[in-house]
């Protein structure tokens, strides 16, 4: 049919416009068509009638493109108009499509995690819906651009073009502010998200922004952090002899996991019956570091605090993972997502798919029991301390479907759809609530397989990455920026085990911990409670960060350790 509709175009006359004509009307189709997220917040806002409504409506149309054509302008040149226009185009599309099917919108994060992704997280999001957009409002749109001649002009009648151009649009943006001040200066300050909503400007500056910090980090050099940290393990001994016994710790990173939907901590589903009945503390009120994998492992592992939390520092500084294994901690990474985003790079670090090829696994993804697989051998060779993260898979949408073995299924009818927009509320949450539970299950495996190992002192301790969005207030999946955010995006579950003999060689009083639950944490108590659970003095160690400082017997305090060691050492 395409082929047909363009042999017909091929005998008419095709339409001459100069390189500043073509920019204006590209301006026009991007600010009218493509910014549906945007368009959908001005309409809803409050008006005292009718006619101001649309008279506002249209003058902020006038705005968008004499903005989006500001930036076109200086590209309005016969050999480049072209191209940009294609390009454009193209990706607005795609911007805009998951913008108004998720609900996302654009900041630095969200490029960040396009750059980051994985092909299997890319495979969830193709659907046939995306790609008609991307056919009817890319591809179709692109090839009438092309087939639309570009006058020839001399560089002189180019540049007045350009000029008036400028000047045009600098009067449509004083036009708009003089007569619309007010309800400008509302939108603005009430709505700040605009900026992120706003198409193709959010995605082109912050993707600037992005390629610019990444250009600026390359140049970074690496600064180690934590160099006096040593294993402290005489400073929380009890009266009895130290322990010969081995210290490991299992960390379990989830993925996209939201706090409110475990049974654990009274969500009415029974979506943890294994933990139930195990000794488990789970903390109730944790609030992640960011909304999206990309901003939140690297920010959990740091010694930074979200308030403080530069990425591009991050990236070249050690983290937690580094100072254990300075220390002489055996640390070991098990992975089974789209990657550490740079936790494990001087650590050593093992595929899911590598564990045992062939067995839970597709041929795009492995299930997490996959994580298992070998452990207790690993276990049973350990001589000294070690630390374990295994990084799940976890909820990771939109396919949440494809997360669960069939046996896991618990929940039904599920929706069996990457087009979430698509499903029902409550098939969607069946889904997700299915993930969870196999969740429960990995980690009641986790505990099991510790429980036997009798020559270790063992813990564990779980905690996601961020949560996620099912749909409340029309949003979708995760990401949003954090100020933006919902409660469910930042919400995360935060569970704990540890063997009796963990808890009387270190002093950890349980019923303190279980006391303490629903005390507030975030993610910033992370780093500071691996290095407090492995015993490991260091300057860097902040005791009010660590969980299980508070619940710790008498003097076992790692601080007073660390202060007693530098006096020793000073003198």
């Amino acid at each position: 049919m395409l082929v047909r509709l363009f042999s017909k175009l091929s005998y008419l006359p095709r339409p001459r416009l100069s390189a500043v004509q073509l920019g204006w009307l590209v301006a026009l189709l991007l600010g009218l068509f493509y910014n549906g997220s945007l368009w959908r917040l001005i309409l809803s806002l409050q008006y005292a009638d009718a006619v101001h409504k649309w008279f506002f409506a249209a003058a902020f149309l006038l705005f968008l493109l004499a903005v989006i054509q500001l930036f076109l302008g200086l590209l309005c040149w016969p050999q480049l108009i072209k191209p940009v226009a294609v390009f454009l185009l193209l990706s607005t599309a795609q911007v805009g499509y998951f913008m108004d099917s998720y609900g996302i919108v654009i900041d630095k994060t969200m490029v960040q995690n396009l750059f980051e992704t994985d092909p299997a997280e890319v495979r969830d999001l193709v659907t046939g819906a995306m790609l008609l957009n991307l056919l009817l409002k890319g591809v179709l749109p692109s090839l009438l651009l092309l087939w639309i001649r570009i006058k020839p002009q001399p560089v002189k009648r180019i540049l007045v073009g350009q000029t008036i151009s400028l000047l045009s649009c600098l009067l449509l943006i004083g036009l708009n502010a003089a007569l619309l001040y007010k309800d400008y200066s509302s939108l603005f300050r009430n709505h700040r998200e605009i900026r992120n909503l706003a198409l193709p400007s959010s995605y082109l500056y912050y993707t600037g922004r992005y390629l610019s910090g990444a250009y600026d980090a390359s140049k970074r050099v690496f600064q180690p952090l934590g160099l006096d940290a040593r294993l402290e393990s005489a400073g929380f001994q009890t009266v009895s002899a130290k322990a010969q016994k081995p210290d490991v710790l299992i960390v379990v990173l989830g993925e996209t996991a939201r706090s409110m939907n475990f049974g654990l901590n009274g969500y009415a589903r029974d979506t943890t019956p294994e933990l139930e009945r195990l000794p488990v503390v789970s903390f109730t009120d944790v609030e992640s570091c960011g909304t999206s994998t990309a901003v939140s492992v690297p920010c959990m592992f740091s010694l930074q605090q979200r308030e403080r939390y530069d990425d591009e520092q991050v990236a070249y500084q050690s983290n937690v993972l580094d100072i254990l294994q300075h220390a002489g901690v055996s640390v070991r990474w098990r992975e089974n997502n789209s990657g550490c985003k740079g936790v494990c790079a001087r650590i050593p670090v093992i595929e899911a798919e590598q564990l045992n090829p062939g067995h839970d696994c597709t041929e795009e993804e492995c299930f997490d029991d996959q994580l298992l697989f070998g452990l207790q051998q690993q276990l049973e060779g350990l001589k000294g301390p070690a630390v374990i993260v295994l990084h799940q898979k976890g909820s990771h949408g939109p396919a949440y479907f494809e997360r669960v073995p069939e046996n896991y299924q618990y929940f039904t009818p599920v929706c069996q759809s990457s087009e979430l927009q698509t499903c029902v509320q409550t098939d969607i949450v069946n889904a997700y609530d299915n993930t969870i539970r196999y969740t429960d299950h990995l980690l009641a495996r986790v505990i099991e397989l510790l429980q036997r190992q009798e020559q270790l002192n063992a813990a564990m301790l779980y905690v996601s990455d961020h949560g996620e969005s099912l749909g409340e207030n029309n949003l979708y999946l995760h990401g949003m920026p954090w100020l933006l955010a919902p409660e469910e995006q930042k919400q995360v579950p935060l569970i704990t085990w540890l063997s009796a003999g963990f808890q009387q060689e270190h002093g950890v009083d349980w019923q303190c911990l279980k006391a303490n639950s629903d005390k507030p944490l975030s993610h910033d108590f992370l780093a500071h409670s691996l290095l407090g659970l492995m015993q490991v003095s260091t300057s860097v160690y902040q005791p009010e960060l660590d969980l299980f400082a508070p619940c710790r017997n008498g003097q076992w305090s790692l601080a007073t350790v660390h202060n007693q060691s530098a006096r020793k050492a000073d003198g």
